[in-house]
């Protein structure tokens, strides 16, 4: 009996994760479709006809020491009439860079910028709470969002305006770009991943007329629609989904811009990159709680968007069910060899290989569409494919966690990520005050498991079944290397 319960819930997985690739491949073929047909939306045109509208940068920030004056200096070069620009420094720091922001506001000021330095006496909502605080004042009918380590190009708003000609365009989203791409193992797996997310998920999602998410940063709204939408509101950790999917439920539509790339920071050290992925998840999870269940009762939403809302909100929840596959896979482990009664359905379950050679496919297409084609360029796809895929599993413990809280509606801090102002020519991380240098509990669970699949290594050499050692030489890699970084970005 204890068998056929590991079988069964093994299966279950299995399935889940089959369906989410089916669910990838529908965005694959919608990309397709979309690369191949022309953009036919409507657009101001500002340099004949049409008036430049007054547009307002909203510009969060919450102790940025190391990055304050990257993006104040490169958010002045913008190019746009000064007349009908407005930036909103909303700062909820508590420490000594709210005077390093001042200064260079206050010389910015004197260049002609209208540029306010908006400081809250506590950080209510966090940084939804921010942003609603300078709605309340901001005079732009369209508002810009970039986060502290972003860094828009000069024309950046003269390529995203035009296509709120069409009144139903609510949001207009660019595509991150990573200023330290190749800085480490550590940011490649993370540009690998959201490139991934911001070329086929993105472009998929929007071409077939489903939700798509405003990212927090590197997009700008129609004042309109956040209004008409309820506002920002800090009842999740990701205020930028949630505030997405109740302004597409009220019928606006999004905009998202493939070609325009946005460049930003991304996390250096591990510790950094683990309060991004646990803000993201639960973010996620919460989202789902609050709202899909008002989707899935929307009778004018389509079965299209009912069904990848599900997956898009439940996307973080995979390494939930991914975790509980891994640890299940030695148990079937032992099964398969001594449970002969067992061997049609080893033969059946092999039909689920399909779900990687789907992911495969999905992440080489949008890997292919940044570094290019040819024989080496994928070659480095399957090297950055299997990495990318163990490291992913590694931090399966302490995203799981996170989906858990969220579905289950506990509350907690808004964590921001520490900044570096580090570049591809390098750079040092040790010494970041903000770095908090707390031992997560995670990391003793990650440690264990990753001898629990250094034991499943050994046993497949002791029973001579290899028919998961590649999975389990993955979790093995996985595990090593979260549980390692993690320990010595803690020193």
């Amino acid at each position: 009996m204890i068998d056929l319960l590991v079988i069964i819930l093994y299966t279950f997985a299995l399935l889940v994760i089959f369906i989410y690739s089916l669910s990838q491949l529908h965005l694959l073929l919608n990309y397709f479709k979309a690369i191949k047909s022309s953009d036919t939306s409507e657009k101001f045109n500002f340099e004949a006809n049409d008036d430049y509208p007054i547009v307002t940068i909203q510009l969060p920030l919450y102790n940025e020491e190391y990055v304050v004056e990257r993006l104040l200096k490169n958010i002045a070069r913008i190019e746009y009439p000064r007349e009908k620009l407005e930036i909103q420094v909303l700062d909820d720091s508590t420490d000594d860079s709210v005077n390093i922001t001042s200064k260079l506001i206050k010389s910015l000021s004197q260049q002609g910028l209208d540029i306010q330095h908006i400081c809250r006496q506590t950080r209510t909502g966090y940084k939804a709470g921010a942003l609603k605080e300078g709605l309340k004042i901001a005079r732009g009918e369209y508002i810009a969002v970039f986060d502290s380590d972003f860094v828009p190009g000069r024309n950046w708003l003269k390529q995203t305006l035009p296509y709120f000609k069409n009144p139903r365009i609510g949001v207009v989203q660019t595509r991150w770009g990573h200023l330290n791409r190749d800085y480490s193992l550590l940011t490649r797996i993370q540009a690998f991943a959201l490139d991934f997310h911001f070329i086929l998920e993105q472009t998929g999602r929007n071409f077939g007329r489903n939700f798509i998410n405003f990212n927090g940063t590197a997009g700008i709204w129609r004042k309109e629609c956040i209004l008409d939408a309820g506002n920002w509101s800090g009842d999740t950790l990701t205020e930028d989904l949630d505030l997405s999917y109740r302004a597409q439920m009220k019928k606006w539509e999004f905009k998202y811009l493939e070609n325009v790339e946005t460049p930003a920071e991304l996390p250096v050290v591990i510790s950094a990159a683990r309060s991004q992925q646990f803000r993201w998840n639960k973010g996620a999870a919460e989202n789902f709680r609050k709202n899909y269940g008002k989707l899935l009762r929307d009778k004018s939403a389509s079965f299209s968007t009912k069904f990848h809302g599900f997956f898009h909100l439940l996307n973080s929840s995979m390494f939930l069910i991914v975790l509980f596959l891994a640890v299940l896979s030695l148990p079937v482990l032992y099964i398969k060899n001594h449970n002969p009664a067992f061997d049609w359905y080893f033969n059946l379950v092999a039909v689920f290989a399909l779900s990687t050679l789907i992911f495969f496919l999905c992440y080489y297409v949008a890997w292919s569409r940044i570094h290019g084609k040819g024989l080496r360029s994928f070659l480095k796809f399957v090297g950055m494919f299997l990495t990318f895929f163990s490291i992913a599993m590694g931090f399966s413990v302490h995203n799981s966690l996170a989906v858990l809280e969220g579905h289950l509606g506990k509350r907690s801090e808004f964590i921001r990520t520490p900044k570096f102002n580090i570049g591809e020519s390098g750079g040092k991380w040790k010494g970041n005050k903000y770095l908090s240098g707390k031992f997560s509990r995670n990391i003793i669970i990650e440690g264990v498991l990753f001898l629990y699949f250094g034991f499943a290594i050994f046993s497949a050499f002791r029973l001579q079944e290899f028919g998961l050692i590649i999975f389990h030489l993955m979790l093995f890699a996985g595990f090593g290397f979260v549980f390692i970084q993690s320990l010595k970005s803690e020193v």
